[in-house]
Formats: C-alpha cells, sequence, structure tokens
C-alpha cells in the first residue's frame, strides 16, 4: 500500500509504516504524479482533492485531519468511489480557548465586562456550542442562529440572523463555507451585514475567511459600523489583505484551532478512520509525546479581584492571543511559516491552578472550563 501524508499533520509518522510506503509531502507538492498509485491521502485544507488532484488515480480513501471540508471535492469522490472522511470537532476546544483570549482581551483593552453583554453565536456545530458554554459560564447572554439546526430540532433555542444583528454586543461566526443554497455562508457579513448593525458590536471570524468580505469588513471598520473586529480567517489566504490587518484589533494566522490537542484529535481520527478502511487493526490508535508548555502550574491569588480578572489570569496563562497578533503584523509575508511553525498551546486540561483568596465559585467556573484545580 502507498500513503501520502501532508508533512504539517504532528504525531502521525510511524502510524501507518508497518502497513506499506509512507511519502510525507508539503500540501501544495502533493500533485496528480505523486498521488496516481496512492491508495490513501491523508491531508489538510492547503490540498485541494479535487478530479484534477485524483483523476486516473489508485486512490480509495482521504482523510483530512480537520473540521473543514470545503478543499474535498465530495461529489467527485462520490462518483469516482473514493471514501473520504474528516475531524469533526477535533479542534472546537482550541477554537473555544482561542475565543476566550480574544474576548477577555477586548474587554480589558476596551474597559467593558463581559458578563451581561449579549453575544451572537453565528453556526452551533461542534465549536459554537462550546463556545456558547464558555460564555454562558461567564454570565454573558447568548443568542444562537443555526438554521440547519432550528429546521431539526425547532426553533425554540434558536434565533434568526437578523435578530442577531439587531441586539448583538457581540458577533462570533462558526459556520462552514457554503456557496450557494439557502444556508449558503460566502460573504454572510457583506456590506448590508454591517449597514444593518445596530449595536455597533465586536465581530469575530475563526470558521472561514470568505465568509467575511474584505472590502465590506474595512469600510465598516473605518465607519465606526463595529467597535471590534478579530480575524483568523482570511480571503486569499495566505495573500492577506494588508489594510484590513492594519485596521483590526486582533489579527491571527488562521491557528484558531492550532492547539496540540486539537492537531493530536485531528491525527487520531485520521489514522483510525484509514485503519477502520483498509482493516489495518489500529482502530485505536494514540499519538505519543503530545508535547507540552514550559509551566503547567498556576497560581491564583484573588485578593482584592474581579472574577473576570482571575478568569482572564488563567486563561491567558494558558494563550495569550496578543503574542500570535504580534507575530503576524510582524511578518504578515510569513503567514504559511506562521501556521507551520506555530508554538506549543495546550488546552486548560494539562494546567494544575493553586490558589489563595479566590472565591468558590470561581474556582468551580475554571473548574468546568477544565482547569485542574488543586486544594
Amino acid at each position: 500500500m502507498k500513503f501520502i501524508i501532508d508533512d504539517k499533520i504532528p504525531y502521525i509518522k510511524g502510524a501507518l509504516e508497518p502497513f506499506g510506503d509512507v511519502i510525507y509531502l508539503p500540501g501544495p507538492k502533493t500533485t496528480p504524479e505523486i498521488v496516481q498509485d496512492a491508495d490513501a491521502i491523508v491531508t489538510r485544507t492547503r490540498t485541494i482533492c479535487n478530479e484534477s488532484l485524483l483523476g486516473n488515480s489508485s486512490v480509495k480513501m482521504i482523510a483530512t485531519a480537520t473540521i473543514g471540508y470545503d478543499h474535498i471535492d465530495t461529489e467527485y469522490c462520490k462518483q469516482a468511489g473514493i471514501e473520504w472522511t474528516n475531524a469533526p470537532g477535533c479542534n472546537s476546544k482550541s477554537v473555544e480557548q482561542y475565543v476566550l483570549s480574544a474576548l477577555l482581551v477586548l474587554a480589558e483593552q476596551k474597559g467593558f465586562e463581559l458578563k451581561g453583554k449579549t453575544i451572537g453565536i453565528v453556526g452551533v456545530g461542534q465549536v459554537g456550542s462550546k463556545v456558547a458554554r464558555v460564555c454562558e459560564l461567564l454570565g454573558m447572554n447568548v443568542l444562537l442562529n443555526d438554521p440547519p439546526r432550528e429546521r431539526a430540532e425547532g426553533p425554540e433555542q434558536f434565533v434568526s440572523f437578523q435578530h442577531i444583528i439587531a441586539k448583538a454586543d457581540i458577533i462570533t461566526f462558526h459556520v462552514p463555507l457554503t456557496m450557494q443554497g439557502e444556508d449558503a455562508t460566502f460573504h454572510m457579513a457583506d456590506t448590508l451585514f454591517f449597514e444593518s448593525l445596530q449595536q455597533c458590536p465586536i465581530v469575530l471570524n475563526t470558521c472561514r475567511g470568505e465568509v467575511v468580505d474584505t472590502f465590506a469588513a474595512e469600510t465598516a471598520i473605518e465607519r465606526g459600523q463595529v467597535s471590534g473586529m478579530v480575524m483568523d480567517c482570511w480571503e486569499r489566504e495566505p495573500q492577506i489583505d494588508r489594510n484590513l490587518l492594519q485596521l483590526v484589533d486582533l489579527a491571527t494566522p488562521h491557528i484558531a484551532g492550532y492547539s496540540k490537542d486539537g492537531k493530536a484529535n485531528g491525527t487520531t481520527m485520521s489514522v483510525q478512520a484509514i485503519s477502520r478502511f483498509f482493516n489495518l487493526g489500529i482502530d485505536d490508535w494514540q499519538p505519543q509525546g503530545v508535547d507540552l508548555p514550559e509551566q503547567t502550574k498556576i497560581h491564583l491569588n484573588g485578593l482584592n479581584r474581579t472574577e473576570e480578572a482571575i478568569i482572564r489570569e488563567a486563561v491567558l496563562f494558558t494563550y495569550d492571543i496578543r503574542e500570535d497578533d504580534q507575530r503576524l503584523r510582524a511578518q504578515p509575508e510569513l503567514f504559511e511559516q506562521l501556521r507551520g511553525d506555530y508554538p506549543v498551546r495546550r488546552e486548560y486540561p494539562v494546567f494544575h491552578i493553586t490558589h489563595e483568596g479566590v472565591d468558590e465559585k470561581i474556582l468551580e467556573k475554571l473548574s468546568k472550563l477544565g482547569f485542574n484545580i488543586e486544594n
């Protein structure tokens, strides 16, 4: 057997070698010539898996170690008899961590508290539902918009997109990229969207760059239609718009889901899917040696501090979005390199909190976020 694997997928080396030839390549170098005699491809979003790549190949299975799969021509794969799988939810906790870091930073910078603010979550799948949970934990009013789920489950817990436009102080997008149909998300945040906003909200995009119209976003910031913007996903990546980069509050190189935990989960789901498809017998495979940060102990002092300040300190200890923002602004031409060489980021469960003078209710919230609380 022959496996083609994106060389940026971590913790996978050694997993498939016992079962055949394994070739590791950068995504852009995964060419028709390379995959012609391959049995499977393990990939990321930078490799477009369509007829141009797969036509006349022997590929039987594609596993993408990502939540998104708009880089896979699923209709062609169906016609060609090629199975494919993605990794739904693999990095959802990582994106949750990113969004919370961004909100806590902006609240401090702009002088407001998150508690009592209304956040509109557009897209309530694996990521959006986790963002909703932590926002409720912090005392925010949460509005959910997800038309496909609303049709399937009923309208009780959902609101319209127009309601979010009218009421939300913060709007965060967690939708897949769909180009057409009643649930099309391409340029959801267009000129009409920004002109219709009634609360001058903060807007975050951590899903797909094409969900937000670049020109409309620039105009909205310049006209004061929004009070802030966080941009992780960009149109025309990696050639991002430098003007928008200068205008947004926080800018990062499409790394919201780039915790080591999220990457390890994506790799795990891909290897296990390949194993099931080819009956390799490693359906319970798990990665080894997932990197740890230098420090995993956090000491919190609660004396004369607000709940939000204490939670902010804990969250930013695990991940401070401002560091990614600084790196991208300093060298935007290195967008892809900043992604490929991303530093170690781990999620809350690897961190242990010691404390003095911290209220039990705050410790309970930190525990619900995933931190380990030591007595």
